[in-house]
């Protein structure tokens, strides 16, 4: 039994990502935890920290945002954590870490490099995009890029086959307004090439080994993922016998595609380690 799950939330996004990039999740997740505390925290080398060089591993970007979270007395009381991919590296490591911080975790669409092969955890569908979208100088094409290969907000899934879920001009105007906003995100606090190739080099080395936390974890995954495998997921959830829920068709970005369902199920998750 978890009394404090759930009650002291820090979120933390994943590669070339910052913290505005949870959108309309966080009122969502606000609405669904109303007394809880909601942290946004920017990894080092993004958001706020732009300006700062991301280290090239994982302890010490954990270290870097742990100490960001002691300066700013975010961890008074145990926290549980709501982190995507390379967050979710972050996530893991801190409960090793330093497991008096954290009472629980949420690790989404994410891979360790000493359980799943490099093909998987970057899938190698995707390298040519991902290499030409990493080059391209144009910040609008640029976003427009990622947002097609880290969501399927357009598409469902029909007997395996993807098929547009929205037509006409609402589906192209929700997606040229999130465009903008991420364009907006990057003209204002501009993640560097050189910043996303150390995380890359952080996310790529990062072996968490054979200690498992102690603390409740729960994985989600989007069978959907173009990105990263979504077998990268089960190879954790088989490693340590940790609960892994899957969506049926979302991307990646797992709360952009499906807010609802994503907080649906970290209510869930919270009432059962709460013994509500």
């Amino acid at each position: 039994m978890n009394k404090r799950l759930g009650q002291n939330w820090i979120l933390l996004r994943g590669l070339a990502r910052e913290s505005a990039h949870w959108g309309d999740f966080v009122p969502l997740l606000q609405s669904t935890f109303p007394d809880a505390q909601i942290t946004l925290l920017d990894l080092p080398g993004t958001g706020c920290f732009h300006r700062e060089a991301s280290p090239r591993t994982i302890k010490a970007i954990t270290d870097s945002v742990r100490r960001h979270a002691l300066d700013h007395a975010f961890l008074q009381q145990p926290v549980t954590i709501l982190a995507l991919s390379l967050g979710a590296m972050v996530a893991w490591e801190w409960m090793r870490s330093y497991p008096e911080d954290i009472c629980g975790a949420t690790l989404m669409n994410t891979s360790f490099a000493d359980l799943s092969p490099f093909y998987q955890r970057l899938r190698w569908q995707s390298y040519r995009d991902f290499v030409a979208l990493m080059m391209t100088r144009d910040v609008h094409n640029r976003e427009s890029g990622i947002l097609q290969l880290i969501s399927n907000r357009r598409y469902i899934a029909r007997d395996g086959v993807y098929a547009a879920s929205q037509s006409g001009t609402g589906a192209a105007q929700d997606e040229q307004q999130i465009i903008q906003a991420w364009k907006k995100i990057q003209d204002e606090r501009p993640m560097s090439l050189n910043n996303s190739f150390r995380q890359i080099i952080a996310a790529a080395t990062y072996q968490p080994g054979d200690i498992k936390p102690e603390q409740p974890v729960l994985l989600l995954n989007g069978l959907g993922d173009r990105l990263v495998a979504p077998v990268c997921s089960e190879a954790i959830h088989k490693k340590w016998n940790l609960e892994l829920r899957s969506h049926p068709w979302a991307g990646h970005d797992l709360t952009l595609d499906d807010g609802a369902w994503v907080a649906l199920q970290l209510k869930d998750w919270v009432a059962v380690e709460a013994g509500c």
